[in-house]
């Protein structure tokens, strides 16, 4: 792969110029599991930092069968008529067999990946916590240095999930089925914490109504919550992406949300800190890749494990015998 781009310097600049070719192949070097192709992609994304930071980042989450791919290409569609660059990066399952996505967002968002003005990402997870790809932020500061103004990052929708993409995005959005009922019952008090925005799709047809009362209730939920940020009070829209009904309303909520941010200083000091933790969280990955590729540690630990199996030693004394062969070295 790295053959096929040029020097870093015209990597640099294809990608300034919005050469999507090269944003994809420069992508790729950083999901690489090959430690020079992804040092390279390192290195240009190094180059393209002050070029970084001007895009609106957007966050979708929902349950699988919620309609986050109809939602975002009616909302893409809809954005690129007024003039945007969208990029989105869906963070697909990852496939036990060829460890690539298995969903495939470009067959799923076909209208929208056929626009010049859209760049879309299906990135397999990889395994990482909550199905987040392990590059996703630095995908997203890549499309941010290649022009893209709006960055869109779509999850699978499960585990903890919802927790990093939330730690990388100016404004989370959870996606809900009508009918609350159950549904409002079983979701995670954390998730409607976290949210800044509730959509709940597919009011159309029969559904209409029903998507108009869980709406209901599901304002008459965040009531009772404490709002994630004091400069703003999260809202619930019902949304067609079908018919396009509340698709502007959506997009002007999320605008507002941005100045309110803004308007208090908050959204400077918010990605701030996501800087700094996703700096430690870089740090605590580096360190458990030490500590797992060390070999006095890879020796002692199917000792440790036996030990701990057979109720020889206490998970914490073969914790400390493990840190001790890593830290002695």
């Amino acid at each position: 792969m790295s053959s096929e781009l040029p020097s870093v310097a015209g990597a640099c600049e294809r990608v300034r110029a919005g050469d999507r070719r090269t944003v994809a192949k420069t992508i790729t070097l950083l999901e690489s599991r090959r430690p020079d192709q992804a040092a390279r992609g390192q290195e240009i994304l190094e180059k393209l930092v002050p070029y970084t930071g001007g895009s609106l980042r957007l966050g979708i989450t929902g349950a699988p069968g919620v309609g986050k791919s109809t939602f975002i290409e009616a909302l893409g569609l809809r954005l690129i008529e007024k003039g945007h660059r969208l990029a989105v990066l869906a963070v697909d399952p990852t496939s036990p067999r060829s460890g690539g996505s298995i969903l495939g967002d470009k067959t799923r968002m076909e209208r929208l990946a056929q626009d010049e003005a859209a760049f879309i990402r299906p990135s397999p997870s990889g395994g990482s916590l909550g199905g987040v790809a392990e590059r996703t932020r630095e995908t997203l500061l890549l499309t941010e240095a290649a022009g893209f103004d709006i960055v869109l990052v779509e999850t699978v929708g499960i585990g903890q999930s919802e927790v990093a993409v939330h730690s990388m995005v100016d404004c989370f959005t959870l996606l809900l089925q009508p009918g609350a009922g159950d549904e409002l019952q079983g979701i995670k008090k954390g998730v409607l914490e976290l949210a800044d925005a509730l959509v709940v799709t597919k009011a159309d047809g029969e559904l209409r109504r029903a998507a108009e009362r869980s709406r209901a209730e599901y304002a008459h939920a965040l009531e009772l919550l404490r709002p994630a940020s004091p400069h703003w009070t999260p809202r619930v829209l019902a949304v067609s992406a079908v018919s396009g009904e509340g698709v502007d309303a959506f997009w002007e909520m999320v605008l507002a949300h941005r100045s309110a941010l803004e308007a208090a200083g908050a959204l400077e000091r918010k990605r701030r800190g996501q800087a700094r933790a996703w700096m430690w969280s870089l740090v605590h990955e580096g360190l458990r890749a030490a500590f797992d590729g060390h070999p006095a540690v890879a020796r002692r630990i199917p000792q440790a494990e036996r030990d701990v199996e057979d109720q020889k030693a206490t998970p914490a004394a073969a914790a400390r015998r493990l840190l001790e062969a890593f830290l002695d070295d």
